[in-house]
C-alpha cells in the first residue's frame, strides 16, 4: 500500500472526504495466480513469482487499494500449519488443512504455537523480509498484520461440523479451544508488527462467525475477537466475514472493528444501520456471479446500479461482497472503477 493509499484509508475512516470514490478490493491466492497466468503452486512456492504477481496488479490498476497489500499467504493452510496440520497442496488449486482434533479431548492435547518458528509462519516472515526493500523500493509498505479468527482457525482444526456440535454440546470445551486460539492469534499479530514495524493495521478473517445466532455471537465472537483486535494497537481494525452478517454487525463497534468487508447477500443500507455510522463499509457487488461471471456492461451497470442504492456514501468503499474470486478480468475489474469514477456525473449534476 502506498502512503497516499493509505493516509486516504485513514481519511475515509475519521469521516472525511476525499477527492476521489474510494474502490478496494481483497485479494490473494484464489485470483491472483490465474490472473497473472501462474500456477497456485509456483505462487505460493517462488517468492520472485509472488512478488511480480503483486507487484503487477499494482501496477495495473494504481487508482484501486488493494488489501492488504503483499499479503503473505499459504491459503487456509496458514494459521493451522502452525498446531501442525498435514497440508496438503496442488499445482493449480488451493491448499487444504488436514484435521488434528478428532475428539473435544484432543483440545487439551493441542500445543500453544511458537509463532516464531511454526509452521508456514517462519515462511511467511521471511518472504516479506527478503522483498521488504523492493516493495518499500516499489512505493509500497506492509501496512497489516494478517490473521484468520479463532472461530474460522477452529473449523479448520477439527471440522465446520464438529465444531458447530462443540459450541451446542460442550460450551466449556468450546472456550478452552477458542482461548488457545485467540492466545495464538494475538501473538501472531505481535510478532509481525515486530517484524515489520510500518504495521499499523490488523486484518481478521473469519466467516464461520456468519454460522452462528446472537446469543452464540455474544459468548463466542465477540470476546475473542475484541482481544484479537487488541493484540497491538492500530489505526485500522479491518475485519471480513462474506458469510451470514446481521447477527455479527451490531457487535462490530465493541470488537473494535472499523472498516468491514460483508457478504453481498446484505444491502449497504442494511449493514450500516445495523453497524452504525462510524464504521467504513466495503462491498457490496456480487464477487462470482457479477465481478466474475458477468460482462464488462454488466459490471458497469451493477456497480451504478449499487451505488445509487446506498443512502450515504461516507464512510463506504466501493469493493465486492468478499474477496476477489477466481476468474475475474482485467475488463471486468477497470469497468468496475470506470462506474465508480463516473457515478458522479451521471447521477449528481454540477450546479
Amino acid at each position: 500500500m502506498t502512503s497516499k493509499q493509505w493516509e486516504e484509508l485513514l481519511a475515509v475512516i475519521d469521516g472525511k472526504q476525499i477527492s476521489r470514490q474510494p474502490v478496494g478490493f481483497i485479494i490473494d491466492s484464489p485470483w491472483l495466480p490465474g490472473w497473472t497466468g501462474v500456477s497456485t503452486l509456483d505462487y505460493y512456492t517462488s517468492d520472485e513469482t509472488w512478488f511480480n504477481s503483486n507487484s503487477r496488479v499494482l501496477a495495473k490498476f494504481p487508482e484501486i487499494t488493494f488489501l492488504p497489500g503483499f499479503w503473505s499467504e499459504y491459503g487456509m493452510c496458514t494459521e493451522p500449519s502452525a498446531f501442525g496440520a498435514r497440508s496438503v497442496w496442488y499445482r493449480d488449486n488451493l491448499p487444504h488443512a488436514e484435521k488434528v482434533i478428532h475428539t473435544s479431548k484432543d483440545i487439551s492435547e493441542l500445543p500453544q504455537p511458537n509463532v516464531e518458528f511454526d509452521g508456514l509462519l517462519p515462511y511467511m516472515i521471511n518472504r516479506l523480509k527478503n522483498l521488504e526493500s523492493r516493495i518499500i523500493d516499489s512505493g509500497h509498505s506492509l501496512k497489516f498484520a494478517v490473521t484468520r479468527g479463532p472461530l474460522n482457525i477452529a473449523t479448520f482444526l477439527m471440522g465446520t461440523t464438529e465444531f458447530m456440535l462443540l459450541l451446542a454440546l460442550e460450551p466449556d470445551k468450546a472456550h478452552e479451544l477458542l482461548e488457545k486460539i485467540t492466545r495464538f492469534i494475538c501473538d501472531w499479530i505481535a510478532y509481525q508488527k515486530a517484524c515489520f514495524p510500518s504495521i499499523d493495521g490488523i486484518f481478521l478473517l473469519d466467516d464461520i462467525v456468519g454460522f452462528v445466532g446472537e446469543e452464540e455471537c455474544r459468548e463466542f465472537v465477540v470476546p475473542y475477537l475484541k482481544k484479537a483486535f487488541e493484540a497491538i494497537p492500530a489505526r485500522v481494525r479491518f475485519f471480513h466475514n462474506d458469510a451470514f452478517g446481521l447477527v455479527c454487525s451490531p457487535f462490530l463497534r465493541e470488537i473494535g472493528v472499523n472498516l468491514f468487508n460483508f457478504a453481498f447477500d446484505h444491502p449497504i443500507n442494511q449493514i450500516r444501520e445495523l453497524a452504525g455510522p462510524d464504521i467504513v463499509l466495503l462491498g457490496n457487488l456480487p464477487p462470482r456471479d457479477i465481478l466474475a461471471a458477468a460482462t464488462p456492461d454488466e459490471v458497469y451497470s451493477a456497480t451504478l446500479h449499487m451505488m445509487k442504492g446506498v443512502a450515504v456514501h461516507s464512510r463506504i468503499i466501493w469493493s465486492c461482497g468478499g474477496g476477489v474470486p477466481q476468474n475475474v478480468s482485467t475488463e471486468n475489474l477497470s469497468a468496475f472503477l470506470f462506474a465508480v469514477n463516473s457515478f458522479h456525473k451521471i447521477f449528481i449534476p454540477e450546479t
